[in-house]
């Protein structure tokens, strides 16, 4: 009999042990089943499941179409696919601003039908009374601050958040008080490498960055982006470590070459 070799489960306070050690944190994002599998066995430590699935998953032009609904399915299908890493659920547009009672009903919703093991929203001040519901309740919450893609049509542009000193200085206030509501870890995304050193500096908890430079305590990156999937996004901030896009047009194209020649299926590939 074949004994399983006792998986070690990484949880918010592994991430915290992380930072107090000084090791980097490595995340991605990931919408279903297959991906999350491999993510998971690959070794990262947190999968999100972002609300970037509006983009890279549906073809919306911003993040804010997506519904709970469909981050719930999504989620569901990430949870069913990993047996050791932390899941991070993106609390869509609509389903907490403003309201802190439904903040924690989402939260509850996506914890007791998805079994992700905690959520994220996006602000920093106006989002404290539903950080601290949240939390009450028990479950984690990572913040994120710096460009908040669910607030684009107040900026107006995706371009690089708190380059002014008015901007930056509120975007260090939120992330300490962000860490005394109770976050675990907060996304800064977007803002200059100066600011996010500054901000992770100051905060006993891990910053996770993404276009924030190297000094935060983690980096994240969608999946759609670094591996070549999604070729018409090319910031500066990202790493491309594979042309998916390209190989898999080329594994299709073979496949039809092969079919309408009469090659596939040849004499072993039938019954």
């Amino acid at each position: 009999m074949s004994v399983n070799k006792e998986i070690k489960k990484i949880t918010t306070h592994t991430i915290q042990k992380m930072k107090d050690a000084g090791e980097k944190i490595s995340m991605i994002t990931a919408y279903d089943y297959s991906f999350a599998k491999i993510f998971d066995s690959a070794g990262i430590d947190i999968i999100l499941v972002g609300d970037s699935a509006s983009n890279v998953m549906a073809g919306h032009e911003t993040t804010l179409p997506i519904t709970l609904d469909q981050m719930i399915y999504h989620a569901s299908s990430v949870v069913r696919g990993i047996e050791r890493c932390l899941v991070v659920v993106d609390l869509p547009f609509g389903s907490y601003q403003g309201n802190s009672k439904e903040a924690l009903s989402s939260a509850i919703r996506i914890m007791k039908e998805t079994g992700g093991h905690s959520v994220k929203l996006e602000g920093g001040e106006e989002v404290l009374e539903s950080v601290k519901r949240i939390e009450d309740t028990g479950i984690p919450v990572m913040g994120h601050l710096g460009l908040t893609p669910q607030s684009i049509y107040k900026f107006g542009t995706y371009t690089v958040r708190a380059k002014e000193e008015a901007e930056a200085e509120k975007l260090k206030r939120d992330a300490l008080l962000l860490q005394e509501a109770g976050c675990f870890a907060i996304v800064l995304e977007k803002i200059p490498a100066k600011l996010a050193a500054e901000v992770s500096k100051s905060l006993h908890i891990p910053t996770i960055g993404i276009g924030a430079g190297g000094a935060c305590d983690g980096q994240v990156l969608v999946m759609h982006d670094l591996l070549g999937i999604n070729t018409e996004f090319k910031p500066r901030f990202l790493r491309q470590y594979l042309n998916m896009g390209e190989q898999v047009t080329g594994a299709v194209k073979n496949y039809i070459t092969d079919i309408k020649s009469g090659d596939f299926p040849n004499e072993n590939e039938q019954y």
